[in-house]
Protein backbone atom coordinates (compact mmCIF):
# COMPACT_ATOMS: atom_id res chain seq x y z
CA UNK A 1 0.00 0.00 0.00
CA UNK A 2 3.12 2.18 0.85
CA UNK A 3 4.73 1.15 -1.90
CA UNK A 4 1.38 2.20 -4.34
CA UNK A 5 0.94 5.62 -2.19
CA UNK A 6 4.70 6.43 -3.12
CA UNK A 7 3.94 5.82 -7.23
CA UNK A 8 0.86 7.70 -6.88
CA UNK A 9 2.60 10.73 -5.13
CA UNK A 10 5.31 10.55 -7.57
CA UNK A 11 2.83 11.08 -10.67
CA UNK A 12 1.09 13.66 -8.89
CA UNK A 13 4.17 15.74 -8.53
CA UNK A 14 5.17 15.01 -11.90
CA UNK A 15 2.28 16.46 -13.34
CA UNK A 16 2.29 19.30 -11.07
CA UNK A 17 6.00 19.98 -12.59
CA UNK A 18 4.83 19.65 -15.92
CA UNK A 19 1.71 21.93 -15.91
CA UNK A 20 4.20 24.17 -14.09
CA UNK A 21 6.57 23.96 -17.31
CA UNK A 22 3.75 24.71 -19.51
CA UNK A 23 2.40 27.68 -17.64
CA UNK A 24 1.64 30.90 -20.20
CA UNK A 25 0.45 33.81 -18.82
CA UNK A 26 -0.09 35.55 -21.70
CA UNK A 27 -0.85 33.81 -25.51
CA UNK A 28 -0.42 35.68 -28.34
CA UNK A 29 -1.61 35.67 -32.41
CA UNK A 30 0.39 37.35 -34.83
CA UNK A 31 1.96 37.47 -38.50
CA UNK A 32 5.80 36.61 -39.08
CA UNK A 33 7.67 39.58 -37.56
CA UNK A 34 5.20 40.97 -35.62
CA UNK A 35 6.59 39.14 -32.08
CA UNK A 36 10.15 38.23 -32.77
CA UNK A 37 12.02 36.48 -29.80
CA UNK A 38 13.72 39.06 -28.39
CA UNK A 39 11.20 41.55 -28.16
CA UNK A 40 9.43 38.60 -26.29
CA UNK A 41 12.09 38.13 -24.63
CA UNK A 42 12.61 42.15 -22.86
CA UNK A 43 8.33 41.89 -22.38
CA UNK A 44 8.63 38.38 -20.65
CA UNK A 45 12.12 40.07 -18.29
CA UNK A 46 10.05 43.52 -17.56
CA UNK A 47 7.01 41.75 -16.12
CA UNK A 48 8.09 38.20 -15.02
CA UNK A 49 6.10 36.46 -17.17
CA UNK A 50 5.67 33.66 -19.66
CA UNK A 51 4.05 34.18 -23.39
CA UNK A 52 3.16 32.39 -25.88
CA UNK A 53 3.40 33.09 -29.68
CA UNK A 54 1.13 31.43 -32.36
CA UNK A 55 2.16 32.44 -36.00
CA UNK A 56 -0.44 32.82 -38.47
CA UNK A 57 0.05 33.28 -43.11
CA UNK A 58 -3.94 34.19 -43.80
CA UNK A 59 -6.88 35.80 -42.27
CA UNK A 60 -8.65 32.75 -43.31
CA UNK A 61 -5.89 30.93 -40.91
CA UNK A 62 -6.50 33.16 -38.18
CA UNK A 63 -10.29 33.31 -38.16
CA UNK A 64 -10.51 29.12 -37.93
CA UNK A 65 -8.32 29.60 -34.93
CA UNK A 66 -9.97 32.33 -32.97
CA UNK A 67 -12.98 30.51 -33.58
CA UNK A 68 -11.94 27.28 -31.75
CA UNK A 69 -13.47 26.88 -28.42
CA UNK A 70 -14.42 30.86 -29.43
CA UNK A 71 -11.24 32.57 -28.54
CA UNK A 72 -10.11 31.13 -25.23
CA UNK A 73 -7.13 29.94 -26.77
CA UNK A 74 -5.43 33.47 -27.20
CA UNK A 75 -5.32 36.52 -25.62
CA UNK A 76 -4.48 39.29 -28.43
CA UNK A 77 -4.22 38.99 -32.08
CA UNK A 78 -2.95 41.32 -34.54
CA UNK A 79 -5.79 41.38 -36.91
CA UNK A 80 -6.58 44.26 -39.90
CA UNK A 81 -9.38 46.89 -39.73
CA UNK A 82 -11.66 45.08 -41.87
CA UNK A 83 -11.62 41.56 -40.52
CA UNK A 84 -11.62 42.93 -37.40
CA UNK A 85 -15.47 43.38 -37.89
CA UNK A 86 -16.70 39.59 -38.03
CA UNK A 87 -14.24 38.76 -34.91
CA UNK A 88 -16.67 41.70 -33.22
CA UNK A 89 -19.92 40.50 -34.66
CA UNK A 90 -19.36 36.79 -33.48
CA UNK A 91 -17.95 37.77 -29.90
CA UNK A 92 -14.63 36.88 -30.55
CA UNK A 93 -13.49 40.15 -29.67
CA UNK A 94 -13.59 42.27 -26.44
CA UNK A 95 -13.47 46.38 -26.09
CA UNK A 96 -10.41 47.57 -25.18
CA UNK A 97 -9.15 49.92 -22.90
CA UNK A 98 -7.42 52.82 -25.20
CA UNK A 99 -6.30 55.01 -21.77
CA UNK A 100 -4.61 51.83 -20.48
CA UNK A 101 -2.38 52.36 -23.55
CA UNK A 102 0.23 55.14 -22.31
CA UNK A 103 2.27 55.06 -25.54
CA UNK A 104 -0.64 56.36 -27.53
CA UNK A 105 0.21 59.61 -27.27
CA UNK A 106 3.65 58.26 -29.04
CA UNK A 107 1.62 57.58 -32.25
CA UNK A 108 1.74 59.82 -35.27
CA UNK A 109 -1.55 62.07 -34.90
CA UNK A 110 -3.83 60.28 -37.73
CA UNK A 111 -3.49 57.16 -35.78
CA UNK A 112 -4.49 58.82 -32.19
CA UNK A 113 -7.70 59.73 -33.16
CA UNK A 114 -9.24 56.34 -33.17
CA UNK A 115 -13.18 57.67 -33.33
CA UNK A 116 -12.12 58.56 -37.09
CA UNK A 117 -10.45 55.01 -38.31
CA UNK A 118 -12.96 53.07 -40.45
CA UNK A 119 -13.52 49.70 -38.49
CA UNK A 120 -11.45 50.32 -35.48
CA UNK A 121 -14.61 51.37 -32.37
CA UNK A 122 -17.94 50.00 -32.59
CA UNK A 123 -21.35 52.31 -30.80
CA UNK A 124 -18.66 54.28 -29.00
CA UNK A 125 -16.29 51.69 -27.74
CA UNK A 126 -13.11 50.85 -29.06
CA UNK A 127 -11.73 47.44 -29.83
CA UNK A 128 -8.57 47.90 -31.41
CA UNK A 129 -5.21 49.88 -31.28
CA UNK A 130 -3.26 50.62 -34.73
CA UNK A 131 0.60 48.65 -35.32
CA UNK A 132 1.53 48.65 -38.52
CA UNK A 133 0.51 49.19 -42.31
CA UNK A 134 1.03 48.65 -45.70
CA UNK A 135 -0.27 48.74 -49.52
CA UNK A 136 -0.45 45.63 -51.36
CA UNK A 137 1.53 46.82 -54.14
CA UNK A 138 3.42 45.14 -57.43
CA UNK A 139 6.85 43.57 -57.27
CA UNK A 140 8.42 43.36 -61.03
CA UNK A 141 11.64 41.52 -61.81
CA UNK A 142 13.40 44.43 -63.96
CA UNK A 143 14.86 41.47 -65.62
CA UNK A 144 11.40 41.37 -67.49
CA UNK A 145 10.98 44.70 -67.77
CA UNK A 146 12.18 47.94 -69.28
CA UNK A 147 9.52 50.32 -67.64
CA UNK A 148 7.37 49.59 -64.72
CA UNK A 149 4.13 47.69 -65.85
CA UNK A 150 1.19 50.18 -64.99
CA UNK A 151 -1.49 48.10 -64.59
CA UNK A 152 -2.82 45.15 -62.57
CA UNK A 153 -3.66 43.47 -66.06
CA UNK A 154 -0.49 42.36 -66.76
CA UNK A 155 -0.81 39.59 -63.95
CA UNK A 156 -2.92 37.75 -66.40
CA UNK A 157 -0.54 38.48 -69.70
CA UNK A 158 -0.20 35.19 -71.39
CA UNK A 159 3.43 36.00 -72.07
CA UNK A 160 3.83 35.82 -67.97
CA UNK A 161 1.88 32.39 -67.61
CA UNK A 162 3.80 30.52 -64.60
CA UNK A 163 5.71 33.42 -64.08
CA UNK A 164 3.52 34.81 -61.41
CA UNK A 165 3.42 34.91 -57.83
CA UNK A 166 0.30 35.04 -55.87
CA UNK A 167 -1.10 35.29 -53.20
CA UNK A 168 -3.05 32.54 -50.79
CA UNK A 169 -5.99 34.56 -49.37
CA UNK A 170 -10.07 34.31 -50.41
CA UNK A 171 -10.90 38.11 -49.38
CA UNK A 172 -7.77 40.05 -50.42
CA UNK A 173 -7.93 37.50 -54.28
CA UNK A 174 -11.82 38.63 -54.50
CA UNK A 175 -10.69 42.93 -54.14
CA UNK A 176 -8.35 42.49 -56.21
CA UNK A 177 -9.96 41.18 -58.94
CA UNK A 178 -13.00 43.34 -58.43
CA UNK A 179 -10.50 46.39 -58.60
CA UNK A 180 -9.15 45.32 -61.51
CA UNK A 181 -13.12 45.03 -63.20
CA UNK A 182 -13.32 48.56 -61.96
CA UNK A 183 -16.52 47.38 -59.99
CA UNK A 184 -18.02 50.46 -57.47
CA UNK A 185 -16.93 48.53 -54.47
CA UNK A 186 -14.34 45.59 -54.79
CA UNK A 187 -15.48 45.02 -50.96
CA UNK A 188 -19.28 44.45 -51.64
CA UNK A 189 -19.48 42.70 -54.69
CA UNK A 190 -23.05 41.50 -56.33
CA UNK A 191 -24.00 38.16 -57.24
CA UNK A 192 -22.98 39.11 -60.43
CA UNK A 193 -19.69 40.95 -60.40
CA UNK A 194 -19.10 37.92 -58.04
CA UNK A 195 -19.21 35.61 -60.49
CA UNK A 196 -17.08 37.33 -62.95
CA UNK A 197 -14.81 38.26 -59.92
CA UNK A 198 -14.59 33.97 -59.62
CA UNK A 199 -13.84 33.78 -63.85
CA UNK A 200 -11.21 36.54 -63.29
CA UNK A 201 -9.43 34.63 -60.88
CA UNK A 202 -9.59 31.44 -62.74
CA UNK A 203 -8.02 32.93 -65.33
CA UNK A 204 -5.57 34.30 -62.79
CA UNK A 205 -4.90 30.65 -61.68
CA UNK A 206 -3.89 29.33 -65.17
CA UNK A 207 -0.82 31.93 -65.14
CA UNK A 208 0.30 31.47 -61.32
CA UNK A 209 3.56 29.41 -60.76
CA UNK A 210 1.86 28.96 -56.68
CA UNK A 211 0.21 30.82 -54.57
CA UNK A 212 2.40 31.72 -51.30
CA UNK A 213 1.17 32.18 -47.74
CA UNK A 214 4.14 33.72 -46.01
CA UNK A 215 6.80 36.70 -46.89
CA UNK A 216 9.15 33.74 -46.35
CA UNK A 217 7.28 31.16 -48.56
CA UNK A 218 7.11 34.29 -51.30
CA UNK A 219 10.48 34.58 -51.11
CA UNK A 220 12.00 31.01 -51.24
CA UNK A 221 9.83 30.68 -54.87
CA UNK A 222 10.99 33.55 -56.18
CA UNK A 223 14.64 32.57 -55.52
CA UNK A 224 14.51 29.01 -57.11
CA UNK A 225 12.30 30.22 -60.26
CA UNK A 226 12.28 32.42 -62.80
CA UNK A 227 9.28 34.93 -61.18
CA UNK A 228 8.63 37.70 -63.13
CA UNK A 229 5.84 38.99 -60.62
CA UNK A 230 4.48 38.97 -57.63
CA UNK A 231 1.31 40.32 -55.92
CA UNK A 232 2.83 41.73 -52.80
CA UNK A 233 0.10 40.94 -49.95
CA UNK A 234 2.63 41.69 -47.37
CA UNK A 235 3.72 44.88 -49.27
CA UNK A 236 6.85 46.39 -48.01
CA UNK A 237 7.85 43.57 -45.59
CA UNK A 238 8.09 41.50 -49.36
CA UNK A 239 10.14 43.95 -50.86
CA UNK A 240 12.54 43.82 -48.07
CA UNK A 241 12.92 40.54 -47.66
CA UNK A 242 14.03 40.01 -51.57
CA UNK A 243 15.74 42.89 -51.55
CA UNK A 244 17.96 41.79 -48.73
CA UNK A 245 18.44 38.47 -50.62
CA UNK A 246 20.03 40.68 -53.88
CA UNK A 247 16.98 40.11 -55.97
CA UNK A 248 17.12 43.09 -58.98
CA UNK A 249 13.18 44.02 -58.32
CA UNK A 250 11.12 47.10 -58.75
CA UNK A 251 7.92 48.14 -56.36
CA UNK A 252 4.84 50.09 -58.08
CA UNK A 253 1.20 51.20 -57.43
CA UNK A 254 -0.25 50.23 -60.45
CA UNK A 255 -3.08 53.23 -62.10
CA UNK A 256 -6.27 51.36 -60.56
CA UNK A 257 -4.31 51.47 -57.15
CA UNK A 258 -3.42 48.68 -54.17
CA UNK A 259 -5.43 47.38 -51.53
CA UNK A 260 -3.87 48.35 -48.16
CA UNK A 261 -4.13 47.12 -44.46
CA UNK A 262 -3.92 48.99 -40.91
CA UNK A 263 -3.18 45.46 -38.81
CA UNK A 264 -3.86 46.22 -35.04
CA UNK A 265 -3.79 44.81 -31.91
CA UNK A 266 -7.39 43.27 -30.73
CA UNK A 267 -8.34 41.30 -27.39
CA UNK A 268 -9.74 38.35 -28.19
CA UNK A 269 -12.97 37.88 -25.89
CA UNK A 270 -11.42 34.76 -23.96
CA UNK A 271 -8.35 36.99 -22.48
CA UNK A 272 -7.32 35.26 -18.96
CA UNK A 273 -5.21 38.85 -17.65
CA UNK A 274 -6.59 42.23 -19.08
CA UNK A 275 -4.17 44.26 -17.79
CA UNK A 276 -1.17 42.11 -18.90
CA UNK A 277 -2.93 42.01 -22.27
CA UNK A 278 -3.16 45.49 -22.06
CA UNK A 279 0.61 46.39 -21.02
CA UNK A 280 1.56 43.94 -24.32
CA UNK A 281 -0.29 46.08 -26.49
CA UNK A 282 1.52 49.02 -24.77
CA UNK A 283 4.64 47.52 -25.59
CA UNK A 284 4.12 46.82 -28.82
CA UNK A 285 3.96 50.60 -29.28
CA UNK A 286 7.17 51.63 -27.73
CA UNK A 287 9.61 53.45 -30.14
CA UNK A 288 12.16 50.88 -29.99
CA UNK A 289 9.68 48.22 -30.49
CA UNK A 290 7.83 49.56 -33.27
CA UNK A 291 10.79 50.78 -35.02
CA UNK A 292 12.31 47.03 -34.96
CA UNK A 293 9.18 46.30 -36.77
CA UNK A 294 10.55 48.76 -39.66
CA UNK A 295 14.06 47.93 -39.49
CA UNK A 296 13.77 43.77 -39.96
CA UNK A 297 10.63 43.77 -41.56
CA UNK A 298 10.30 47.13 -43.76
CA UNK A 299 7.18 47.92 -42.82
CA UNK A 300 5.65 51.23 -41.49
CA UNK A 301 4.99 51.69 -37.86
CA UNK A 302 2.62 54.21 -36.25
CA UNK A 303 4.86 55.94 -34.45
CA UNK A 304 7.41 57.77 -37.18
CA UNK A 305 6.15 58.90 -40.43
CA UNK A 306 6.80 56.44 -43.45
CA UNK A 307 8.69 58.12 -46.23
CA UNK A 308 8.26 55.53 -49.19
CA UNK A 309 4.76 57.02 -49.71
CA UNK A 310 3.89 59.12 -52.68
CA UNK A 311 0.86 61.39 -52.37
CA UNK A 312 -0.44 60.44 -56.34
CA UNK A 313 -0.69 56.62 -54.84
CA UNK A 314 -4.03 55.73 -55.05
CA UNK A 315 -4.39 53.71 -51.47
CA UNK A 316 -7.60 51.87 -50.90
CA UNK A 317 -7.99 50.77 -47.33
CA UNK A 318 -9.51 47.54 -46.55
CA UNK A 319 -13.23 47.19 -45.44
CA UNK A 320 -15.39 44.59 -44.26
CA UNK A 321 -16.48 41.94 -47.56
CA UNK A 322 -19.94 40.64 -48.24
CA UNK A 323 -19.58 37.37 -47.71
CA UNK A 324 -16.43 36.34 -46.07
CA UNK A 325 -17.21 32.09 -46.05
CA UNK A 326 -18.88 32.83 -49.50
CA UNK A 327 -15.10 33.71 -50.72
CA UNK A 328 -13.52 31.56 -48.84
CA UNK A 329 -15.44 28.27 -50.25
CA UNK A 330 -15.09 29.97 -53.69
CA UNK A 331 -11.72 30.27 -52.96
CA UNK A 332 -11.20 26.76 -52.07
CA UNK A 333 -12.64 25.83 -55.70
CA UNK A 334 -10.48 27.51 -57.31
CA UNK A 335 -7.32 26.20 -55.99
CA UNK A 336 -8.31 22.65 -55.98
CA UNK A 337 -9.02 23.14 -59.39
CA UNK A 338 -12.25 23.61 -60.85
CA UNK A 339 -13.73 25.47 -63.13
CA UNK A 340 -17.13 27.80 -62.85
CA UNK A 341 -19.12 25.20 -64.45
CA UNK A 342 -18.23 23.13 -61.80
CA UNK A 343 -19.27 25.62 -59.22
CA UNK A 344 -22.50 26.28 -57.47
CA UNK A 345 -22.56 30.35 -58.43
CA UNK A 346 -25.47 32.99 -57.18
Amino acid sequence: MLRRLSIVLLAFTWLNSANAAEQVDLRVLAWPGYADADMVEAFEARYKVKVKVSYITSDDEMWLRMGHKQGENYDVFAVNTAELQRYIDAKLAMPVNAQAISNKAKQLPRFQSLQDIHGITRDEQVFAIPYTYSEMGLIYNKNYFEQPPSSWQVLWDPQYQGKVLAYNGSAHNYSLAGMVQGVDNPFQQTDQEFKQSTEQLLALRRNVLTFYSSPEEASEFYNQESVALVFANYGAQQLKQLQDAGADIGYVIPQQGALAWLDCWAMSSGVKNKDLAHKWIDFTLEPWVSQLLTERQGLANTIVQDTRSLAEDKIIWLEEVEDNQRRSEFWENILSGKTLQMMSLP
